[in-house]
């Protein structure tokens, strides 16, 4: 059933597979629980996220749990060949290659989906477009989703706004265990790991240009202050802005940043935050990369048609020559920390990850309770997975008095 690469190199990505599941043991804890309780006995659960050694281990925790997997990544840059080879060799079904085409990635999507799935899991939510467009079809028998990242978040919303939601979605993004430090830590770390390792530059003393001061914004920012860089940051939102300012950082717009910068990280959401003249602007030798879920942050293809010639500078950098200058961009502007890099550290996934599996719980234990409609992470599921985090890490917390209750909350 699968659509892999080459099941050969499963013992390699089998390795990786146990390399983070020893440094995940809130997903551990869950693991447990689920081979006990069986919540997803018999129920087809499609996955589409990043196909990489935690996202791995994450299904065999759903499947520890009973469901029957189908998976496909949701970047062609950032699947990992080995370990979806490990995944396929233990029988799970699997759709997905490192470097597919447009119309191969479409394809794989469509084959996760042949199963009909009972719930869906999404990281920039292309099961739901499938689901809601050329697929609309397997959508009825959907009882939720769960959506790992903001760009998805957006994209489900949209839908939830113009009532055309086909299913309810749980919006594991702005869970508090996730967009804390997912998006601040994992982001501000895994960035810099694909950005240094792809072109083993230094960053001190540089001028580094944060496009969107969010919470995946001010990770990336925080990590180049702390290696050494200027730190210029780009936004559109006045608050956002004025927080960027009182960090320390300074604030301008993306036509005066281009002039001064070295490195610039999109981390936007949106398209065209680098385009036309901001190009033409640039100075000779700087490097371009995007950190936002899909490749339209930077706008490549105009850069292609301006440049005098394009070529390959480094493994996974891209030259373009403009002139008596030249421009890199990493990675085809795709998601640098995947496509550059492994992703985020094991220990913070395991938090992600660990909200994914318990909100997808949610949806099955409060099935037809749900409207078509976009809902937070329930606050329980946030605060028991904290928990379970402090709990590995040693850490006590204090606790409420019957007596402090009382006067926090009137009890």
């Amino acid at each position: 059933m699968s659509e892999i690469r080459d099941i050969k190199l499963a013992p390699q990505g089998e390795m990786k597979i146990k390399w983070v599941q020893s440094h995940m043991p809130v997903l551990a804890a869950i693991k447990k629980q689920f081979e006990a309780d069986k919540p997803f006995t018999g129920l087809k659960v499609t996955l589409s996220i990043h196909l990489e050694a935690k996202t791995a281990y994450l299904c065999r925790v759903l499947e520890a749990g009973g469901a029957v997997m189908s998976v496909t990544g949701s970047n062609p840059l950032s699947t990992q060949d080995d370990v979806v080879a490990a995944l396929a060799a233990g029988g799970m079904d699997v759709y997905a290659w490192y470097g597919a085409t447009d119309e191969e990635y479409e394809r794989h999507i469509a084959k996760a989906l042949d199963n009909g799935p009972d719930v869906v899991m999404d990281d920039g939510a292309d099961l739901s477009e499938a689901l809601h467009t050329f697929l609309s079809d397997k959508a009825g028998s959907v009882i939720g989703a769960c959506e790992e990242t903001t760009t998805g978040v957006l994209r489900y919303q949209i839908r939830d706004n113009n009532n055309t939601l086909k299913f309810p979605v749980i919006a594991v993004n702005d869970g508090d265990c996730k967009h804390l430090f997912d998006n601040r830590y994992g982001t501000g770390q895994s960035v810099w790991d694909g950005i240094m390792r792809t072109t083993n530059l230094v960053i001190a003393g540089t001028t580094v240009v944060v496009a969107g001061y969010g919470w995946c914004g001010k990770g990336v920012a925080m990590r180049a202050k702390g290696l050494g860089a200027k730190v210029v940051v780009t936004e559109v939102d006045a608050i956002c802005a004025m927080e960027a300012a009182m960090d320390g950082f300074s604030v301008m717009p993306m036509s005066e940043a281009v002039k001064i910068g070295d490195f610039f990280i999109t981390v936007t959401g949106c398209e065209d935050v680098i385009c036309g003249d901001h190009f033409t602007d640039m100075k000779d030798g700087a490097i371009m990369c995007n950190a936002g879920h899909f490749d339209v942050e930077v706008a490549v293809a105009e850069l292609k048609k301006i440049a005098d010639s394009t070529g390959e500078a480094r493994n996974n950098i891209q030259s373009y020559k403009l002139g008596d200058k030249t421009l890199y961009i990493i990675a085809e502007g795709r998601l640098v920390n995947l496509a550059a890099g492994d992703g985020h550290p094991a220990e913070i996934m395991d938090l992600s990850f660990a909200l994914q599996a318990l909100s997808l719980k949610y949806l099955i234990d409060n099935k037809g309770k749900l409207e078509n409609k976009v809902y937070n992470v329930p606050k329980e599921i946030d605060d028991y997975v904290a928990k379970l985090k402090l709990e590995a890490l040693g850490i006590e917390i204090d606790a409420l008095t019957d007596r402090q209750k009382k006067y926090m909350y009137g009890e």
